[in-house]
């Protein structure tokens, strides 16, 4: 009996990787590409339109930051499961992206043959973590006092939407416009972001997306 055909989509904001990755997956078998995302919304729009059972996302994306898209998978297509591939190899980047639910995590340096498998593990209702981000698990569990709340996850969907338009340059008048609301309501939401990651201004905002990681 064949293998059931894995649906894959491709989220990477370079288009020589996605190709790359689009002809790799697809030479090992029983695996189909059903889409490719070249930044965050995309990414989740096409996942909510076409289901896959796999998608493949870089942390590294404009519009939305692949912690805050796999995020968004979860809630939105949950039964379609998320492989983080990736050139950070940071416990803070792993753990970032399992607790957003990831189930799994590649850096970009791994063996063709290891992503093939981590794919098919996924598709199979494992998981499948590589050896750096292995690592840093085993380091939280041995050290689990290192753990300290991010205040980035404590913002709702839509702050965390506000954040990452502050971040991207957008002013108060341009986020309203862009998400539909009212500048009062965009207003209140930038407030909420800045009291709640404790910084005073977009400057230090832009300096808290950096330190984290955040800033696409």
């Amino acid at each position: 009996m064949p293998n059931p055909l894995i649906r894959v989509l491709i989220a990477d904001d370079h288009t020589l990787v996605r190709e790359s990755l689009v002809n790799l997956l697809q030479a090992g078998g029983a695996i189909e590409v059903v889409a490719q995302a070249a930044d965050g919304p995309e990414t989740v729009a096409l996942a909510i339109a076409t289901h896959p059972d796999v998608v493949v996302a870089d942390l590294s994306m404009p519009g939305l930051n692949g912690i805050e898209v796999v995020r968004r998978l979860r809630e939105a297509v949950p039964a379609t499961r998320v492989l983080v591939l990736t050139m950070h190899q940071e416990e803070e980047y792993v753990l970032q992206a399992v607790r957003a639910g990831a189930a799994g995590y590649l850096v970009k340096d791994s063996a063709a043959a290891e992503l093939l498998a981590a794919v098919r593990s996924l598709h199979a209702g494992r998981s499948h973590f590589g050896p750096q981000a292995a690592k840093a698990m085993a380091e939280q569990m041995r050290h689990p006092e290192r753990a300290v709340e991010d205040p980035y996850g404590r913002l709702t969907a839509r702050e965390r939407e506000v954040f990452h338009l502050i971040v991207e340059g957008l002013t108060t008048k341009e986020i309203a416009r862009k998400l539909e609301i009212s500048a009062k309501t965009a207003e209140n939401h930038r407030t909420r972001v800045l009291d709640k990651l404790d910084v005073r201004n977009t400057a230090e905002l832009v300096r808290y997306a950096l330190r984290k990681g955040l800033l696409d």
